[in-house]
């Protein structure tokens, strides 16, 4: 079975004991540094009713400093880092390769699309997938909210369907709601997180729990085999 696990740890802790590209891919949404933490969402929402979240740990006051970055890619092969517009100086290396997550919310006072930075060598890829509020673009699927900054489980698999490798393991600083621990279960990557909050930590620990009840239609081999039947963005690897 494929290791997948969350920390309830401060994510500098667990990475300075972890060796030097030990992981394959970083895929990581930490704090923008915006004041956005949930707790206030629903007093700002003025053209959608927002949900009212409980602020986590440390709230959304500042983006990691540069000692975060430079951890992270001691540890990773590659990084895909949600939000890095807001902090790209930190970094900081330059990349041809964004990834653009259009949101499909309508008029909203929210911002129409998220932007990550990634290590990868290719163009620019946007990703379009509704996320407004009660409207989802599966909605016969529909999740449930747990946490103010939650990307889609769709999100996620699309991620790694196009930039990561059979074999390789995913690494998460703030996991947050755990959609994507829950989409390296389904596509049977190996996955290590850390959630400092303790109550998101539990809530995306039974969100988990719960999904992975419900049985697996398919093993490891047979999963990575579908996924990778054809390669959509034929991207380049930046190791040294």
């Amino acid at each position: 079975m494929p290791i997948n696990k969350v920390y309830l740890a401060d994510c500098m802790d667990i990475m300075k004991n972890m060796e030097d590209k030990s992981v394959e891919l970083c895929i990581v949404d930490p704090p923008y540094g915006i004041g956005e933490d949930g707790s206030k969402n629903h007093t700002r929402g003025k053209l959608a009713i927002s949900k009212n979240y409980k602020g986590f740990s440390g709230g959304d006051i500042s983006a990691p400093d540069k000692e975060y970055f430079k951890e992270l890619k001691r540890i990773s092969v590659n990084q895909i880092i949600w939000g890095a517009n807001h902090f790209i100086s930190k970094i900081p290396f330059d990349s041809s390769c964004w990834v653009v997550w259009d949101k499909d919310n309508g008029l909203t006072d929210f911002a129409d699309c998220e932007l990550a930075y990634t290590s990868f060598m290719s163009a620019v890829r946007k990703f379009k997938y509704r996320w407004q509020g009660m409207l989802q673009e599966d909605m016969k699927n529909k999740e449930i909210r747990i946490h103010p900054t939650q990307k889609p489980v769709a999100l996620y698999k699309w991620l790694l369907k196009n930039y990561a490798k059979p074999g390789d393991k995913i690494f998460d600083s703030h996991v947050g709601s755990g959609s994507i621990r829950i989409a390296c279960h389904d596509m049977g990557f190996d996955f290590e997180g850390c959630e400092i909050d303790k109550d998101y930590w539990e809530a995306q620990e039974a969100r988990y729990k719960q999904h992975i009840s419900q049985g697996d239609l398919f093993g490891k081999e047979e999963m990575q085999k579908a996924i990778y039947q054809d390669t959509q963005l034929g991207l380049l690897d930046t190791s040294e």
